[in-house]
């Protein structure tokens, strides 16, 4: 089991097409070099909850770039926020996020994922070589995303409670598939609405025509959110099985 390390926080700012994107970094203490993960948050942006999550994979040996995917609305935060989400009793908050997360079309969060990357890559101390991706809700369709957009640059990709995988629309990651050369690990929810049973198998039968390594998992009795600490979806036992496999497919990684 690895040694948990001191962690070094710190904000950094990525220039993208579009504009600067502003991000939290977390990384081992000392010169390395580390292996270099991207994380993709959920829909309601950087918040603690979520740089704690860096932090946890930066403890564990891994230089972390957390960026704000919603910089086009402003710095993080983006959304103001209570300490504690209960989905079921606050309704109004999709009502703010739902326009800001339409906005983010794949087309500009692929344009981005490439600064994200170069940035990452670019960071002192971080090891040579392709990036390993975790992505949470949104974050998980935007890894897969990535993953097949940049295959080359993408050692490993990871997508826990994710939504609309391996849709019936033109742009549905899951038709990436052929370009993907990462290992895939995905955790879903079994009580999920953005991820019916039929865009599960839809996903997993175009992986494996495509040759992809992966390995997907319904962890039971989860919602949509499971890892998410700070909110009514958070469900313990499911979050300590998506960490244990997420490290497990870093190390076997790097």
């Amino acid at each position: 089991m690895t040694t948990a390390r001191e962690v070094v926080r710190t904000s950094v700012e990525i220039v993208t097409g579009d504009g600067t994107a502003d991000a939290y970094l977390a990384r081992p203490e000392g010169e390395g070099p580390y292996p270099g993960v991207l994380l993709y948050m959920n829909a309601l942006g950087i918040r603690p909850h979520i740089k704690s999550m860096a932090d946890r994979i930066a403890a564990a040996g891994y230089v972390v770039l957390l960026p704000n995917l919603f910089y086009r609305h402003g710095r993080a935060p983006v959304f103001e926020l209570p300490e504690f989400v209960d989905f079921g009793r606050q309704p109004e908050l999709f009502e703010r996020v739902g326009p800001v997360l339409d906005s983010l079309t794949p087309e500009l969060a692929m344009r981005d994922a490439g600064a994200y990357l170069e940035r990452l890559a670019g960071i002192p101390g971080v090891a040579p070589g392709p990036a390993a991706i975790t992505g949470y809700c949104m974050g998980a369709r935007l890894a897969l995303l990535t993953a097949g957009t940049y295959p080359e640059r993408v050692v490993a990709a990871a997508g826990f409670h994710g939504g609309f995988l391996a849709t019936d629309t033109a742009d549905s990651p899951h038709l990436l598939a052929h370009r993907i050369t990462a290992e895939l690990y995905f955790g879903h929810a079994d009580q999920d609405p953005t991820l019916p049973a039929e865009e599960i198998d839809r996903l997993g039968k175009a992986l494996s025509a495509a040759g992809v390594r992966h390995r997907a998992e319904v962890y039971g009795g989860a919602r949509h959110g499971y890892t998410l600490a700070d909110t009514s979806s958070y469900d313990a036992a499911s979050d300590e099985r998506h960490w244990a496999a997420l490290f497990a497919l870093l190390e076997r990684t790097f």
